[in-house]
């Protein structure tokens, strides 16, 4: 079995990684994926945006593998899929820099499709990464959005930020 979550300093190929999921198994018939990247802005609901000059990501190392490794059993109780891999970068990003993927095999669509975006609302919400934005105006820490809880919340999961 290849390794389901990366987390690194690094950029991320997202063919190569694709292609080690899907590697040698003929079943799959389905690929569904999403990559995040930096924007340039705040995504303030409302308010004035101000510019994102970078954003730092930071992590608990090996609480952050288990955490998101938990997500993946938790998705295959769920959906009927093959195979998953997160990629999450941590440290100094730009915009426009990759900062996730989260990719999924199945048989067919609809189950890579769900599976990839309940591991992203998970993701969101409950994976323990801390990341602060760099403006003009200085640095601050990014709080958890009510958007990203309601969308764990379809799924029947209650988030822990308060």
């Amino acid at each position: 079995m290849s390794t389901r979550v990366l987390i690194q300093t690094a950029d991320f190929d997202v063919s190569a990684e694709m292609d080690a999921l899907r590697a040698q198994d003929l079943r799959v018939g389905a690929v569904c994926s999403f990559v995040g990247t930096v924007r340039d802005t705040q995504a303030l609901t409302g308010q004035a945006q101000d510019e994102v000059q970078a954003m730092e990501l930071e992590h608990y190392p090996g609480m952050t593998e288990k955490s998101i490794e938990a997500m993946i059993d938790e998705a295959h109780t769920r959906f009927d899929f093959y195979g998953a891999r997160v990629v999450h970068r941590v440290g100094r990003l730009l915009p426009a820099d990759q900062i996730v993927l989260v990719a999924v095999t199945s048989a067919h669509r609809g189950e890579s499709f769900k599976a990839c975006e309940f591991l992203m609302d998970y993701l969101k919400t409950q994976a323990p990464f801390w990341k602060k934005e760099q403006t003009p105006e200085g640095a601050h820490w990014v709080d958890a959005r009510v958007s990203d809880d309601a969308a764990l919340a379809r799924w029947g999961i209650q988030s822990t930020n308060a």
